[in-house]
Order: C-alpha cells, then sequence, then structure tokens
C-alpha cells in the first residue's frame, strides 16, 4: 500500500446524508434524532455489516457542521477506559465552540469478562451526557443489550437493494476511469448482499491492475472464495487415500494455520489408523513434519513449510498398507485445541490487520473483516501492487506468504 493509497470506502465515504442510497426512512429518524435531541435518551443504529449505520453518522455529523467524537467499541470495552475517553467530552463544550454528536461504534464488541462494567459506563452517559449518543450494532437483541435497548430509540438500516449498491459503483467508475462490462459491475452489486463496504472494496480489488472490468475477473475472484476446503475435508483427503498426489492437494485451500493442521491431524490419525505399524509410521512423520516447523521458527527459513505440509499430506497418506473402510467421524483436539485457539486463532490474520489499522487508523476489527480480504486477490494476482503493499504495511516474509497462500 504506497504512501498516498486511500481506501475507496474511505475516499468515497458519503459527505452528505442525501449521497447515502437505500435507506431514506432510517436517515430521516436519524436526523430527528440529533436536531431534536432530548437528555437521557440514546439512538441504537442497527443492521447487517457495510450497510450505511456509521457512515451515516459521519454524513449527519458533517452536514450539520458538529464535532465527531468516536470510540470503537471492539477497542475500548471496560468502563475506565469509556469514562476517561468520553466522560468530559460528553459534557464539556467543544474547543471550537461547536455543538457534538458521539459515535460509539460496533457495539457488538463489547464481550466477555474483559468489558466488565462497559454497558453499565455507556448506561451512564446516557443519562448525563449533554450531546447526542449514537451507538452502532450488528445485532442489538443481544442479552447484554437488554438495559441499554431501554434507554435507546432504534433504528433499522434495512439491507440495501442491490440497485443502489450498483449505482454507487458506477459513480466509483466514473471517478476512477474504470472501464467495465455493465454485467461484471452488476456481479459485484449482487455478490455483495447489501454490504456497500464489501462491493467497493471488491470493486478496488479488481481494478488494481488497470485493465478493464469483465466478468471473467470477477467469477475469477468468486471462485478463489468457494475454494477455500474445510479443515475435515482435508484430513478425509489424507486419511481415506493411499495416493500421495491425492493427498499432497489436501490442504492447497485450507485456510488453517500450520498449528492448527498439527492439531487436528494428531487428534484424528489414531481414529482412523488402527493398525499398529500405520500408526507408527504416521507418527513418525508428523515428527518430522514438527521438526521441519522448529527450523521455520528457529532459523527463519520459510521454505521448510512445503516439506510441512508434504509430510502432513503424503506421508501420512502413505503410511498405511490400505485404506480403511470404516466410517470415522473427525473431531477437533479434546487435550489442547481449546486452549490454543483461545490464543493461536487467527495470529497471523490478527498480526497483519493491527498493521492495517495502524496504517489507515481504524480499529483491529475493521481491518480484520473489512480490509484484509481483499488484500489477498490483490497479492495473489498483481505482484507489483504486492510490493508496494508488503513495504508500506512493514509485513514480514511470514505474513507475505500468508497472504499469497
Amino acid at each position: 500500500m504506497p504512501a498516498d493509497f486511500v481506501p475507496w470506502t474511505k475516499k468515497y465515504n458519503p459527505k452528505k446524508l442525501a449521497d447515502i442510497e437505500g435507506h431514506a426512512q432510517a436517515i430521516e429518524e436519524l436526523r430527528k434524532f440529533v436536531t431534536h435531541f432530548k437528555k437521557g435518551k440514546a439512538l441504537l443504529l442497527y443492521g447487517e455489516s457495510g450497510g450505511g449505520k456509521t457512515s451515516s453518522v459521519y454524513a449527519l455529523a458533517h452536514e450539520l457542521g458538529l464535532e465527531l467524537i468516536e470510540i470503537n467499541a471492539s477497542d475500548t470495552r471496560n468502563a475506565d477506559q469509556i469514562d476517561s475517553l468520553l466522560g468530559n467530552a460528553s459534557k464539556q463544550m467543544s474547543l471550537f465552540f461547536k455543538s457534538k454528536v458521539i459515535l460509539v461504534d460496533e457495539l457488538d464488541g463489547i464481550t466477555g469478562r474483559e468489558d466488565r462494567g462497559g454497558v453499565q459506563a455507556i448506561l451512564r452517559l446516557i443519562q448525563s451526557s449533554a450531546y447526542p449518543i449514537i451507538m452502532v450494532a450488528n445485532n442489538p437483541y443481544d442479552q447484554k443489550f437488554a438495559s441499554l435497548r431501554k434507554k435507546c430509540a432504534m433504528v433499522e438500516f434495512k439491507t440495501r437493494p442491490y440497485t443502489s449498491i450498483l449505482s454507487y459503483l458506477k459513480k466509483i467508475c466514473r471517478e476512477e476511469s474504470i472501464k467495465y462490462d455493465e454485467e461484471a459491475l452488476s456481479m459485484i452489486a449482487r455478490s455483495s448482499g447489501g454490504d456497500m463496504r464489501a462491493a467497493i472494496n471488491d470493486l478496488q480489488s479488481l481494478a488494481a491492475d488497470g485493465k478493464k472490468l469483465t466478468r471473467k475477473e470477477v467469477e475469477a475472484m468468486s471462485n478463489e472464495r468457494d475454494r477455500t476446503d474445510s479443515i475435515i475435508q482435508a484430513l478425509m483427503k489424507v486419511l481415506k487415500t493411499t495416493d500421495a498426489e491425492v493427498a499432497l492437494k489436501a490442504f492447497d485451500n485450507v485456510d488453517e494455520d500450520l498449528d492448527k493442521v498439527f492439531l487436528w491431524m494428531d487428534e484424528n490419525m489414531p481414529r482412523e489408523y488402527t493398525k499398529p505399524a500405520d500408526l507408527a509410521r504416521g507418527f513418525d512423520a508428523i515428527s518430522k513434519a514438527d521438526v521441519f516447523k522448529g527450523r521455520i521458527i528457529r532459523w527463519q527459513h520459510y521454505r521448510f513449510y512445503v516439506y510441512c505440509y508434504n509430510l502432513l499430506s503424503a506421508g501420512v497418506a502413505i503410511a498405511k498398507d490400505e485404506k480403511y473402510k470404516s466410517f470415522i467421524s473427525y473431531k477437533p483436539t479434546t487435550r489442547i485445541l481449546k486452549l490454543w485457539i483461545a490464543k493461536q486463532k487467527n495470529l497471523k490474520k490478527k498480526a497483519i490487520a493491527e498493521k492495517i489499522a495502524d496504517k489507515t487508523h481504524t480499529s483491529k476489527k475493521r481491518a480484520l473483516q473489512d480490509t484484509l480480504p481483499y488484500l489477498k486477490p490483490v497479492f495473489k494476482k498483481n505482484k507489483k501492487e504486492a510490493e508496494r503493499l508488503t513495504s508500506y504495511l512493514e509485513l514480514d516474509q511470514e505474513q507475505v506468504e500468508w497472504l499469497v497462500r
């Protein structure tokens, strides 16, 4: 991502409420709440991701000349953090003598023990704030928000019709001088499921090479997403075959960390391989793969990833003399998988998302959900742009390899 790179979701964020299509009633209720604000009541906007909730608050603040005070509930979860950031801001006049609107984005992010007191802190703010408080959530009917709902007017942002998304994509294409086939743009709009942010990210990703946007390119991106296999499908390919060529491809389209593949294989191979000799040879292959994994960690020899996957696939597959015909239900490890997942799941994705969040001044959660998925096609299809992104985000070799996989 070069220094002058700007995500189109940010570049084309609506500046006026009139620019937001498909939500006329919700927009009117939002405007009315802010212009006729009554102390002790907040507004809760809800609906699917990418539906225009946060963008509408931004546009309203810009249109009415209000100072926008924003926190992200995914990053600011407990009472002390919320009070520290919003306590004074909710009562004191702006330095520029402007009125304010307070936005609590990604309210769904308040979960678990670490967030103790977060909801109560927001309730106190609603009661005392001299300025309108607007919250944004995907699912406001979670039990943890029961007390908040009593203090809020609720406005639903319904799923946008694909036609309004298509119209906005055409506007961007005109601004960016992108040539496109009507059918290709229509496919992007339809596949977004009403998520404007996802559609814009798709468009930017596909337009990165500067070529005309065609149906073929859109289908290629869709097929890339659809090819992702589950870990259980991969296990079946390995444990139910004695053909090394078949097994070698088992993990090609599995989006799981190597450590997790080890855990699944270690747990389920003994369920499948009941003959002691087969089991011994299988564990020998896993053991050798683990040796190479250790060398990757110690020496940063990332080429050893190939050896790890070869041993975990073909190595385990040919360890048995013949196929087992019995049906086996594969399961996650009962020993340490839960603990491991809690600390290690999506470690590489989170590390990359943190770098994106730092560079784009957004939350880690939003970077993970809205930006990271669209980097993978760029890294696979556009080597020059991938190199620029690598430099800009300061990605290490392991993170680059994860994006290319």
